[in-house]
């Protein structure tokens, strides 16, 4: 009996270096979101057990769990998809990129904080990260408007469908002012969509029109001398975005006789990000726009 329990401490022993060389870390570009927004999350795992793990096959290989801040289990309404293998060399760092915001109920607004676990498989055991707290706040709301969803063509007498567009504020990273657009239905009672459009300044004030088709037109400040303009549909989809600075004048939109919205003044400047994307030739030698992988292994911090 006494060689047993001395060859598995033996074991335990010779096990546990390789075992601690496993870490996890959760991380989010922003510390507070509007319910219903995407909740982005990357999930970290460096590898220092000095050999190449398979991660990725099992759908339980990478869980999380969210907790309000008064440490109550916050309920899933899923599971977040994880699956994808890949395989991660010692001393390299995987990142993971999930959005949690449709897998839990956290859309009331308080604190929060989740945790990622991360299992591999032979080794028989978890490893969970640190707690990462988030907020879910209510944006000061800025503008709204009910518009109706136009009716496909050839349809009369339709039953008529609603949607509100509402323009929301709220500080970013506690020091910066982010906008948002808000998607509801008319009677605001369910939200279709949460979009951050971006950080504006605070001497700034956005000006939204609504066309003929019920598509919002939006430009705002960005920057001192920076203009934002986006134009979303009733579905909450961007279609187009482009970027103008102060040149002489300042871009504004400008409503036209036959219902159409345009950006009148300032002066057009052609980015990686445009929608609908530009030409190649048209970005003055600025970078595409590269789309980031499921999975991103990369050598780990200094």
């Amino acid at each position: 009996m006494k060689r047993t329990s001395l060859w598995l401490g033996f074991l335990l022993t010779a096990l546990t270096p390789a075992l601690a060389q496993v870490t996890v870390e959760v991380t989010q570009e922003q510390d507070q979101f509007l319910p219903g927004e995407t909740i982005i999350t990357a999930v970290h795992i460096t590898n220092r057990s000095g050999q190449t793990l398979r991660l990725g096959a099992e759908d339980d290989w990478l869980t999380f769990s969210v907790e309000s801040h008064d440490r109550e289990i916050v309920p899933k309404t899923g599971d977040v998809p994880v699956t994808g293998e890949f395989l991660l060399p010692s001393s390299k760092v995987a990142t993971k990129r999930v959005d949690l915001a449709p897998y839990f109920s956290a859309s009331l607004p308080g604190a929060y904080s989740v945790t990622a676990t991360v299992r591999i498989r032979g080794w028989e055991r978890d490893f969970a990260s640190p707690p990462k707290k988030f907020d879910v706040i209510e944006g000061a709301r800025l503008w709204e408007q009910e518009v109706g969803v136009p009716q496909p063509a050839g349809a009369t007498n339709a039953t008529p469908e609603t949607r509100k567009y509402i323009l929301q504020q709220a500080h970013y990273l506690k020091s910066q002012l982010r906008l948002y657009l808000r998607l509801t239905d008319g009677a605001d009672e369910k939200t279709f969509r949460v979009f951050p459009i971006g950080p504006m300044v605070s001497f700034g004030r956005p000006e939204p029109q609504v066309d003929r088709l019920s598509n919002l037109h939006l430009l705002y400040q960005d920057k001192p001398h920076s203009y934002d303009y986006n134009v979303f549909n009733p579905a909450g989809q961007v279609i187009v975005h482009e970027t103008f600075d102060y040149v002489n004048s300042r871009p504004r939109l400008q409503p036209e006789g036959d219902g159409r919205v345009t950006v009148v003044g300032g002066t057009r400047r052609v980015t990686a990000n445009d929608v609908p994307a530009p030409k190649p030739e048209e970005l003055s030698g600025a970078p595409p726009v590269s789309p980031v992988p499921p999975v991103e292994v990369t050598p780990p911090k200094p």
